[in-house]
């Protein structure tokens, strides 16, 4: 079962679990995903299965949800054996402690051979994160500079992001493309700077260097 995202008004933050963590920034992308892991009670089964894009924040999606449920979490399906996948699930409904595995592909892409937990995964619901949406990349975008410790232009987002390929993998390098030449240049990250850095590197398109920026986030 896989479970469609939806669409909300305003980015959401659900808190962090650790010092090393920043803010979960929700949006249309992965709200139903974050909603889903908040209400475990809901469950039809003990388990679920997270997908989504590397550097879409599925691992602090899942350690908050082992701080906020107490549940189990596997942080790659193919970190453990089968066996010990098959032993966690049947744990999970046993025990009634929620367990969530998080994997790149769906379970049916796994290529599992163990009979039983192929069948047990079959029924398993499976929920996928996409690619940020305007607002989510432009949030993100922000968020990620601030951990790094640089001040920004406040536009510099909103420039970026009708601009850019819409990816988690691209919003990183990005940032740290856009870090590094900060640092290498001493020059504060502001449009001019981007716009050179950028260009550069070919992380935007210039056939969309005149496009504006037309989301409303807040």
């Amino acid at each position: 079962m896989a479970v469609s995202t939806g669409q909300i008004a305003l980015p959401l933050d659900w808190s962090a679990g650790g010092a090393n963590d920043g803010p979960l920034i929700v949006g249309t992308s992965n709200a139903d995903a974050v909603r889903y892991l908040r209400h475990v009670a809901t469950w039809p089964v003990r388990t679920a299965v997270l997908t989504g894009p590397r550097g879409s924040g599925r691992s602090l999606m899942g350690r908050l949800f082992a701080r906020e449920t107490g549940g189990r979490v596997i942080d790659g399906h193919d970190s453990v054996s089968e066996e010990a996948l098959f032993h966690a699930w049947n744990a999970a409904q046993a025990s009634g402690t929620p367990l969530l595995i998080i994997a790149d592909a769906l379970p049916t892409d796994w290529g599992i051979a163990l009979p039983d937990l192929a069948s047990r995964l079959r029924a398993v619901p499976v929920l996928a994160i996409g690619e940020p949406d305007d607002c989510l990349a432009r949030d993100l975008i922000e968020a990620l500079f601030a951990r790094r410790g640089l001040v920004i232009a406040p536009e510099v987002p909103s420039y970026i992001v009708p601009r850019m390929e819409r990816s988690y993998a691209m919003i990183h390098r990005i940032v740290a493309a856009l870090d590094a030449a900060s640092l290498e240049k001493r020059r504060r990250i502001g449009i001019r700077l981007t716009r050179e850095t950028l260009l550069s590197q070919g992380l935007i398109d210039p056939d969309l260097l005149e496009r504006q920026d037309d989301a409303t986030c807040r």
